[in-house]
């Protein structure tokens, strides 16, 4: 494979692969961004082009760093597996340095490391040139905000990648917030290599509200929740009237007056 070619068209890491990229994929892969949100169905090809993402940064930035985190160290494990095997397929255009389960360095000083879920692990690195959050709806706010000040000296970038898991957490906080992210949203049935069969028996057989996240990408209250999220969110607005008035209620006679229930039952029982 062209080195140059694939320094400068990404999608060629995917091409290489035996893949043709959905266009959402080339978007990805050819267009600026510096903070990336992927809510994409199950299945939908996320992990791949994200992987293609960390190889091209690591292949053609001298000493770049790129940490993979995840809920668990076997899921940011299987990431780096899977670009190894999109390096494996681009013919292996940089030597390998050293590589073992958790950690690739290549010759010219560029590193991937797969880290594990916990906020107390993953301190002590620095100038970051990319970060991705693999199944984000589900890594801790603690771990997303330990990693976050890492990219500042760098200017690096962030992605994270996941289908929701509820109206919680730091990746629907950035998905419904007004902030400059760069946002992809694709559903199953968005997907050219899902058909309407498979996800018609899926949605019967895990359930509507199981099938409306893991397809739909859809944020929907948990199993179990009480109250709808947007209830909760309602209570504590500032636009809701207090019950018995507030700084402005003026005191009259007709103002309710506050009684100690105690005294109350004493004096009911000395009648």
């Amino acid at each position: 494979m062209n080195t140059l070619s694939v320094a400068l068209d990404p999608t060629r890491l995917l091409t290489a692969a035996g893949l043709e990229p959905d266009p959402w994929q080339e978007d990805l892969l050819l267009k600026p961004w510096d903070r990336a949100l992927l809510n994409i169905t199950r299945q939908g090809g996320k992990s791949t082009t994200v992987a293609a993402v960390a190889l091209h940064t690591a292949l053609y930035h001298t000493d770049a760093l790129v940490l993979i985190l995840a809920p668990a160290r076997r899921q940011s494990k299987e990431l780096l597996t899977k670009i190894w095997g999109l390096y494996r397929d681009a013919g292996r255009p940089v030597q390998v340095d050293n590589r073992s389960e958790l950690r690739v360095r290549f010759d010219n000083g560029s590193r991937l490391i797969a880290l594990p879920g916990t906020e107390k692990t993953v301190r002590g690195f620095s100038a970051v040139d990319l970060i991705i959050a693999d199944e984000a709806s589900r890594v801790p706010d603690d771990l997303y905000e330990a990693v976050r000040p890492m990219l500042a000296v760098s200017e690096g970038r962030l992605i994270g990648m996941t289908t929701p898991a509820g109206k919680r957490g730091w990746f629907y906080e950035a998905w419904t917030s007004d902030q400059d992210w760069y946002r992809v949203r694709q559903t199953g049935w968005d997907c050219p290599r899902l058909s309407d069969e498979f996800l018609q028996q899926e949605k019967r057989e895990i359930g509507s509200w199981m099938f409306s996240q893991e397809y739909e990408c859809e944020f929907v209250d948990q199993v179990g929740q009480m109250f709808r999220t947007e209830d909760i969110q309602g209570a504590f607005s500032s636009d809701i009237e207090p019950l018995f008035g507030g700084e402005d209620s003026s005191s009259d006679d007709t103002a309710p007056s506050t009684v100690n229930p105690v005294d109350s039952d004493i004096d009911a029982l000395s009648v």
